[in-house]
Protein backbone atom coordinates (compact mmCIF):
# COMPACT_ATOMS: atom_id res chain seq x y z
CA UNK A 1 0.00 0.00 0.00
CA UNK A 2 1.01 3.49 -0.67
CA UNK A 3 1.14 6.31 1.78
CA UNK A 4 -1.93 7.89 -0.04
CA UNK A 5 -3.67 4.77 0.55
CA UNK A 6 -2.84 4.71 4.21
CA UNK A 7 -3.93 8.27 5.04
CA UNK A 8 -7.20 7.84 3.13
CA UNK A 9 -7.66 4.79 5.25
CA UNK A 10 -6.56 6.54 8.66
CA UNK A 11 -9.05 9.31 7.69
CA UNK A 12 -12.00 7.34 7.36
CA UNK A 13 -10.80 5.95 11.17
CA UNK A 14 -10.96 9.30 12.40
CA UNK A 15 -14.15 9.82 10.71
CA UNK A 16 -16.00 6.57 11.68
CA UNK A 17 -14.96 7.91 15.34
CA UNK A 18 -16.32 10.80 15.01
CA UNK A 19 -19.66 9.57 13.46
CA UNK A 20 -19.97 7.54 16.73
CA UNK A 21 -19.89 10.14 18.41
CA UNK A 22 -22.22 12.82 16.36
CA UNK A 23 -25.68 12.13 17.07
CA UNK A 24 -28.70 14.05 15.33
CA UNK A 25 -31.63 14.09 17.99
CA UNK A 26 -34.65 12.26 17.02
CA UNK A 27 -37.94 10.93 18.76
CA UNK A 28 -37.69 7.47 19.69
CA UNK A 29 -34.09 6.94 17.28
CA UNK A 30 -31.68 9.18 17.05
CA UNK A 31 -29.49 9.16 14.02
CA UNK A 32 -25.46 8.20 14.67
CA UNK A 33 -23.25 9.10 11.82
CA UNK A 34 -20.96 5.84 12.10
CA UNK A 35 -22.89 3.73 10.13
CA UNK A 36 -22.80 6.73 6.93
CA UNK A 37 -18.80 6.67 7.35
CA UNK A 38 -18.52 2.86 7.18
CA UNK A 39 -20.71 3.31 3.98
CA UNK A 40 -18.51 6.07 2.53
CA UNK A 41 -15.55 3.59 3.40
CA UNK A 42 -16.57 0.76 1.53
CA UNK A 43 -17.36 3.53 -1.53
CA UNK A 44 -14.17 5.66 -1.64
CA UNK A 45 -11.61 2.87 -0.41
CA UNK A 46 -12.22 -0.03 -1.93
CA UNK A 47 -13.72 -3.22 -0.71
CA UNK A 48 -9.53 -4.55 1.20
CA UNK A 49 -8.83 -0.84 2.16
CA UNK A 50 -11.92 0.16 3.26
CA UNK A 51 -12.44 -2.88 5.42
CA UNK A 52 -8.53 -2.82 6.73
CA UNK A 53 -9.94 1.10 7.52
CA UNK A 54 -12.71 -0.40 9.57
CA UNK A 55 -10.76 -3.18 11.28
CA UNK A 56 -8.39 -0.56 12.46
CA UNK A 57 -11.36 1.82 13.83
CA UNK A 58 -11.51 -1.78 15.40
CA UNK A 59 -8.27 -2.70 16.81
CA UNK A 60 -8.06 0.98 18.10
CA UNK A 61 -10.90 0.77 20.20
CA UNK A 62 -9.69 -2.67 21.10
CA UNK A 63 -6.34 -1.43 22.32
CA UNK A 64 -8.34 0.37 24.50
CA UNK A 65 -8.80 3.85 23.05
CA UNK A 66 -12.19 5.28 23.77
CA UNK A 67 -13.12 5.23 20.23
CA UNK A 68 -16.61 2.85 21.23
CA UNK A 69 -19.78 4.47 22.22
CA UNK A 70 -19.13 3.55 25.33
CA UNK A 71 -15.38 3.62 25.37
CA UNK A 72 -12.75 0.87 24.78
CA UNK A 73 -10.90 -2.17 25.54
CA UNK A 74 -10.21 -5.67 25.11
CA UNK A 75 -13.55 -6.17 27.27
CA UNK A 76 -15.84 -4.60 25.01
CA UNK A 77 -16.59 -7.36 23.05
CA UNK A 78 -18.63 -8.66 25.54
CA UNK A 79 -20.62 -5.44 25.02
CA UNK A 80 -23.80 -7.23 23.00
CA UNK A 81 -23.35 -3.73 20.48
CA UNK A 82 -19.63 -4.91 19.44
CA UNK A 83 -21.38 -7.33 16.75
CA UNK A 84 -22.44 -4.37 15.12
CA UNK A 85 -18.85 -3.27 14.84
CA UNK A 86 -17.66 -7.01 13.05
CA UNK A 87 -20.44 -6.13 10.89
CA UNK A 88 -19.22 -2.88 9.81
CA UNK A 89 -15.45 -4.48 8.63
CA UNK A 90 -17.49 -7.08 6.28
CA UNK A 91 -19.82 -4.31 5.49
CA UNK A 92 -17.35 -1.59 4.19
CA UNK A 93 -15.92 -4.87 2.52
CA UNK A 94 -19.00 -5.53 0.55
CA UNK A 95 -19.72 -2.08 -0.04
CA UNK A 96 -16.24 -1.72 -1.68
CA UNK A 97 -16.71 -4.69 -3.89
CA UNK A 98 -20.16 -4.31 -5.15
CA UNK A 99 -19.91 -0.84 -5.75
CA UNK A 100 -16.46 -1.44 -7.81
CA UNK A 101 -18.30 -3.91 -9.85
CA UNK A 102 -20.11 -1.93 -12.48
CA UNK A 103 -20.34 1.22 -13.71
CA UNK A 104 -20.43 4.32 -11.18
CA UNK A 105 -24.06 5.23 -10.41
CA UNK A 106 -25.75 6.49 -7.10
CA UNK A 107 -28.36 3.27 -7.96
CA UNK A 108 -25.66 1.01 -7.86
CA UNK A 109 -23.48 2.77 -4.98
CA UNK A 110 -26.97 2.66 -3.17
CA UNK A 111 -27.46 -0.98 -3.91
CA UNK A 112 -23.97 -1.69 -2.43
CA UNK A 113 -24.58 0.59 0.89
CA UNK A 114 -27.69 -1.67 1.20
CA UNK A 115 -26.03 -4.90 1.07
CA UNK A 116 -23.66 -3.61 3.49
CA UNK A 117 -25.70 -2.58 5.62
CA UNK A 118 -27.62 -6.04 5.72
CA UNK A 119 -24.12 -7.38 6.87
CA UNK A 120 -23.97 -5.24 9.58
CA UNK A 121 -27.56 -6.05 10.84
CA UNK A 122 -27.53 -9.77 10.26
CA UNK A 123 -24.23 -9.64 12.50
CA UNK A 124 -25.11 -7.34 14.93
CA UNK A 125 -28.46 -8.63 15.93
CA UNK A 126 -27.20 -12.11 15.63
CA UNK A 127 -24.30 -10.90 18.10
CA UNK A 128 -26.68 -8.92 20.43
CA UNK A 129 -29.21 -11.27 20.82
CA UNK A 130 -26.32 -14.42 21.67
CA UNK A 131 -24.75 -11.89 24.40
CA UNK A 132 -27.95 -10.98 26.00
CA UNK A 133 -29.29 -14.39 26.44
CA UNK A 134 -26.33 -16.34 26.98
CA UNK A 135 -23.57 -13.85 28.78
CA UNK A 136 -25.54 -11.74 30.53
CA UNK A 137 -28.54 -13.99 30.70
CA UNK A 138 -31.15 -10.85 29.80
CA UNK A 139 -34.88 -12.14 30.80
CA UNK A 140 -36.26 -9.49 27.96
CA UNK A 141 -37.93 -11.44 25.13
CA UNK A 142 -36.24 -11.93 21.53
CA UNK A 143 -39.26 -10.04 20.06
CA UNK A 144 -38.77 -7.25 21.91
CA UNK A 145 -35.16 -7.09 21.57
CA UNK A 146 -35.13 -7.56 17.66
CA UNK A 147 -37.71 -4.45 17.46
CA UNK A 148 -35.51 -2.36 19.14
CA UNK A 149 -32.69 -3.37 17.70
CA UNK A 150 -33.93 -2.92 14.05
CA UNK A 151 -35.31 0.60 14.96
CA UNK A 152 -32.80 2.44 13.43
CA UNK A 153 -32.80 0.51 10.50
CA UNK A 154 -35.16 2.30 7.90
CA UNK A 155 -32.97 5.75 8.63
CA UNK A 156 -29.86 3.70 8.30
CA UNK A 157 -31.10 2.38 4.50
CA UNK A 158 -32.01 6.24 3.77
CA UNK A 159 -28.67 7.01 4.64
CA UNK A 160 -27.11 4.93 1.90
CA UNK A 161 -28.99 7.65 -0.72
CA UNK A 162 -26.77 10.63 0.78
CA UNK A 163 -23.75 8.27 0.82
CA UNK A 164 -23.79 7.36 -2.78
CA UNK A 165 -24.41 10.47 -4.28
CA UNK A 166 -21.70 11.99 -2.78
CA UNK A 167 -19.51 9.41 -3.78
CA UNK A 168 -20.78 9.79 -6.94
CA UNK A 169 -19.94 13.48 -7.02
CA UNK A 170 -16.58 12.91 -5.54
CA UNK A 171 -15.01 10.17 -6.94
CA UNK A 172 -14.14 11.46 -10.21
CA UNK A 173 -12.60 14.33 -8.70
CA UNK A 174 -10.39 12.12 -6.57
CA UNK A 175 -9.56 9.87 -9.13
CA UNK A 176 -8.54 12.82 -11.82
CA UNK A 177 -6.33 13.73 -9.15
CA UNK A 178 -4.73 10.41 -8.43
CA UNK A 179 -4.19 9.92 -12.59
CA UNK A 180 -2.71 13.39 -12.48
CA UNK A 181 -0.13 12.38 -9.76
CA UNK A 182 0.51 9.58 -11.51
CA UNK A 183 1.24 11.46 -14.38
CA UNK A 184 3.79 13.32 -12.20
CA UNK A 185 5.42 10.44 -11.17
CA UNK A 186 6.09 9.27 -14.33
CA UNK A 187 7.48 12.23 -15.62
CA UNK A 188 9.92 12.56 -12.51
CA UNK A 189 11.07 8.93 -12.52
Amino acid sequence: MKAKDLAFMALFIVLITVGTFTTIPLPLCPINLQPFFVVLAGLFLGGKRGAFSVLGYVLLGLAGVPVFTYGGGISYVLQPTFGFMLGYILAAYIIGSVSSSGKTTVLRFTMAGLCGLAAIYAIGVAYYLLISKFYLQSETGIWTMLGSLLLPLPKDMVMCIPAAILAKRLLPIIRSTQDKTKIEENKNA
